[in-house]
């Protein structure tokens, strides 16, 4: 073996080794994080407490009225902020990946508005709050087919895809802002957040419903995430591989529509953090590995709930949602990005 085939493989073999330390290390400051996050919003609020005397209420022990803020008010909350945090970096993962497309995302391509549409549809048809996210889902779905019907001429060429994806956003939220005018008092309150995004008023009921759905849909995205890695080879190199390019691709987009649709499920059309979640990544940890899915997650997570966490005890304007502060967040990120995509890759894409 030549002495430049030795250097190139310990080369790679370093590069690897490099990889996994910033992968380990960005997963432990992660969960570090998360946890953190989540013991301070189970500690702070109108009835201050210990982290001892939350952490034992959270499983049921102490005093009543412990008992009762932290596991009826405070944990649905932050658990809400958790699982749709998760998945809405997962979706953004996929979606940026199989498009390869630094702008795609639920919240750009219209699936977070089909899906705040849907369950609004539910609301008003007074159906049962376990129904959302399959309401959800379904608004999910329609947007993703409405965006397929009028970007599919294009190619799915970037400025199209966005164009469209804003388009579909913006006519979907109109028609969610519509119903809820038209809601009697009572229902109006419940269907808010579907205008912003917000976890506030979580129940278990909702966080069981939507994140055990979620849980079996993040399962099925790591099942698949081989063929997301295959895809990111070019469709030459998937098709000679033997992987059914079409199939595979109808497949993961559906896996990242209901990704994001059980999130808005929880937490209406929170917007940013799909698109942001996996630049994040990216940018710690370098091209995508096996592990950059379940860290987009994660990532997802922590963001969401220190946003949350932001709206409830450190700006002034009380009953604030928190996706008017990821929209915030998330304005200038969007044009950001849409000024680093030239016009000739743009062509060339398209």
């Amino acid at each position: 073996m030549s002495a430049t085939v030795v250097s190139d493989v310990r080369t790679k073999s370093t590069s690897r080794a490099r990889v996994r330390r910033r992968v380990l290390l960005f997963a432990t400051a992660g969960l570090a994080a998360l946890f953190m996050l989540l013991t301070v919003c189970l500690t702070t609020g109108e009835m201050p407490m210990p982290a001892g005397t939350a952490l034992r209420a959270l499983v049921g022990l102490g005093d009543p009225g412990d008992v009762l803020v932290v596991q009826q008010f405070r944990a649905p909350r932050s658990v809400a902020a958790i699982v749709a945090g998760a998945g809405l970096g997962a979706a953004g993962c996929v979606l940026q990946r199989l498009f390869r497309n630094p702008l795609a995302s639920p919240d750009v391509m219209g699936v977070t508005g089909g899906a705040s549409l849907g369950a609004v549809a539910l609301i008003a048809a007074g159906a049962s709050q376990t129904l959302i996210p399959v309401g959800a889902l379904g608004g999910g779905l329609l947007a993703a087919l409405l965006l397929g019907v009028f970007a599919w001429g294009s190619g799915l060429a970037v400025t199209r895809l966005v164009l469209t994806g804003l388009a579909v956003q913006a006519g979907l939220a109109a028609a969610v802002n519509l119903m809820i005018v038209r809601f009697p008092a009572e229902l109006a309150g419940s269907a808010l957040q579907w205008t912003t995004g917000s976890v506030y008023g979580r129940t278990w009921t909702e966080v069981w419903g939507a994140g055990g759905a979620m849980l079996l849909v993040l399962a099925a995205a790591l099942v698949m995430h081989r063929r997301l890695a295959v895809l990111d080879l070019g469709d030459d190199s998937a098709g000679a591989l033997g992987l059914r390019i079409s199939s595979a691709r109808l497949q993961l987009l559906v896996v990242a529509v209901a990704l994001a649709s059980l999130a808005a499920a929880l937490a209406g059309p929170v917007t940013f953090v799909a698109l942001a979640v996996p630049h994040i990544v990216r940018f710690v940890t370098g091209p995508p590995t096996t592990a950059s899915l379940a860290l987009a997650g994660l990532t997802g997570a922590v963001l969401l709930l220190a946003s949350d966490l932001v709206v409830q005890h450190l700006l002034p304007i009380e009953g604030l949602p928190v996706g008017a502060v990821t929209a915030t967040l998330g304005a200038p990120w969007l044009l950001v990005l849409m000024l680093r995509q030239s016009s000739p890759v743009q062509r060339s894409r398209g």
